[in-house]
């Protein structure tokens, strides 16, 4: 009977052993139950990564990390298990990267497609950070935040420039301005009353003047057509006709043919004219030098002395 009350308490000092290591290692996400491979990475910065943080493939859970030390250059050394079922390359990226937005930290093992071998325990990966949220927001916003800020000193020089311009007597003359065009357009509204007034008053004149101007254009079209229907085109045909007799004997004037042609290309008749003139002009000298010559009476018959060329 003592010798099973001692059993017993030693099955159960056992169980306790094994439940609080189950536990233990429950608690640090290492289960004893699945066989698994052990890796590292070395990173400078772990980004809030802990122990227990999960390690997943393409998003699904295979692991988590188990440890996280110091190395050399005060970088930090991450151990993390992964399951045997799960291979991928040497060659293969471990990434640590943001869940969501308070989702946390987990690592990623990103599988390199090549023909390397297959990574077994104890290997070191490649490392990386992915960019979280608040880094890609950051990215986006410091270019915005500088265009704002050049935006606001722009806007600070306009206002800075405007005061410059508009001083006190710029100011008064757009005041003076403005009511000045106040006053114009009250002008163009009384105008536009006493036209509406005048149209009004005279509308029976004015639709008058209308029906003058449109039989007016009646008449002009009458007309118009009168001489359509008149012998308008053959008094031009006529007119061409005469047009070309008076090109032809034009032509002929200038080929040399005929009495005017040859009374104008040929100075013969002109030479002729002025040797008549010049013995005209010397007839007519020496008769009024010598008129006795010409002109005499005598009772008894005087005998005329010769005439001598001078």
């Amino acid at each position: 009977m003592k010798n099973k009350n001692e059993i017993k308490t030693g099955l159960l000092v056992i169980t306790g052993i094994a439940l609080f290591i189950f536990g233990y290692s429950y608690l640090k996400s290492n289960d004893i139950f699945v066989s698994d491979r052990t890796f590292y990475a070395i990173y400078d910065d772990v980004e809030g990564v802990v122990n227990g943080t999960p390690v997943t493939v393409n998003g699904f859970p295979v692991g988590s990390i188990t440890d996280i030390s110091f190395f050399k250059q005060n970088r930090l050394l991450v151990k993390f298990r992964v399951e045997n079922d799960i291979k991928f390359s040497v060659n293969s990226l471990a990434q640590i990267y943001e869940t969501g937005l308070i989702g946390g930290k987990a690592l990623a093992i990103i599988p390199a497609m090549d023909n390397s071998r297959v990574a077994v325990s104890k290997d070191t990966l490649k490392s990386s950070v992915a960019p979280g949220l608040t880094d890609l927001v950051n990215e986006k916003l410091t270019p915005l935040q500088e265009n704002i800020e050049m935006m606001i000193v722009s806007a600070n020089n306009v206002l800075e420039k405007i005061n410059s311009v508009f001083d006190d007597p710029t100011r008064s003359n757009l005041r003076t301005s403005v009511s000045d065009f106040s006053e114009t357009i009250s002008d163009l509204k009384e105008t536009s009353v006493m036209i509406k007034s005048i149209v009004k008053t005279n509308k029976i004149a004015i639709n008058n003047t209308i029906d003058n101007v449109k039989d007016l254009s009646e008449d002009l079209s009458s007309i118009s057509n009168t001489i359509n229907s008149s012998d308008l085109e053959k008094t031009l045909l006529n007119l061409k006709s005469s047009s070309e007799n008076l090109s032809n004997v034009l032509e002929n004037i200038n080929n040399g043919d005929g009495s005017i042609s040859k009374l104008i290309s040929n100075d013969s008749l002109f030479i002729n004219l002025n040797n008549a003139s010049n013995s005209i002009d010397l007839l007519l000298e020496d008769i009024r030098l010598n008129p006795k010559r010409y002109l005499h009476f005598s009772v008894f018959g005087k005998k005329n002395k010769p005439y001598i060329s001078k």
